[in-house]
């Protein structure tokens, strides 16, 4: 009886927890900061965990004003985005900028905002290996 315990609670412990490695988007996040291009002003960051790869799609949402132009940049594992995308929609949800250009992954895009309103910034994995990182939105009038 000891022994079918013991198996029994060995399995719980390591069938329960995570299967995904750990995932520390705040270390890619403080490492997008100062990635800003010069003149823009660090507004806010933002976690990109996408749990091992179970999550495909880790999306937050912001009020951008007209007259300002915001940039948004990635960072991933091994000092670039790591297949992280990052699209950014309107509030009527057409797409309005990416980090995809011509095929190419980039570090980062900057969008210039015609209208005020509710935008958001969705991360998704396009051969991503970590499914974590770290992004930041600068702002410049």
């Amino acid at each position: 009886m000891k022994k079918f315990m013991y198996s029994l609670i060995m399995a719980v412990f390591l069938l329960g927890g995570d299967a995904y490695g750990q995932c520390n988007p705040e270390e890619f996040t403080n490492a997008c900061i100062p990635k800003l291009s010069q003149g823009f002003n660090f507004l806010k960051s933002y976690n990109v965990d996408g749990q091992g790869g179970s999550k495909t799609k880790v999306e937050y949402s912001y009020v951008f004003t007209k007259g300002t132009q915001y940039m948004i940049n990635v960072c991933g594992s091994g000092g670039a985005n790591d297949g992280i995308v990052v699209s950014l929609y309107d509030s009527k949800r057409n797409i309005v900028g990416s980090n995809v250009h011509n095929g190419q992954q980039l570090a980062a895009f900057v969008y210039p905002c015609n209208t005020t309103g509710i935008y958001y910034i969705t991360y998704t994995f396009d051969g991503s290996k970590a499914f974590c990182g770290g992004s930041a939105l600068g702002f410049k009038r």
